[in-house]
């Protein structure tokens, strides 16, 4: 199982990006999807999370109302739509799939992570 999370870059403090993870040797619809990010010298901490089917989706109280996790069965791809971008929203943000929708880093899998930098 692969996960290629891409999208990351340098972005202006209140601006956009969409990060892409594309799942690979695995049926993406059988399986929760979630984003993380670390921040350096941080904990890998939540920030979104989406079930199998897409019908249910969970962010964390930092980004509530500005991120949106939404994903693609067909393309095997969950996105993490960002807008109103924060300083303190930079981080690796990491992707990862696993069999039960939650919160905690309990994923099967990982991506390599992408790097978001929001600039003032």
């Amino acid at each position: 199982v692969q996960l290629q999370a891409s999208g990351g870059g340098l972005v202006q403090a209140g601006g956009s990006l969409r990060l892409s993870c594309v799942v690979s040797r695995l049926t993406s619809g059988s399986r929760a999807m979630a984003w993380f990010r670390q921040a350096p010298g941080k904990e890998r901490e939540f920030v979104a999370a989406i079930s199998g089917t897409g019908g249910r989706t969970y962010v964390a109280d930092s980004v509530e109302g500005r991120f949106t996790i939404s994903r693609d069965n067909v393309k095997n791809t969950v996105y993490l739509q960002m807008n109103s971008l924060k300083l303190e929203d930079t981080a690796a943000y990491y992707c990862a799939a696993g069999r039960i929708l939650t919160a905690s880093r309990n994923y099967d899998y990982w991506g390599q992570g992408t790097k978001v930098t929001v600039s003032s």
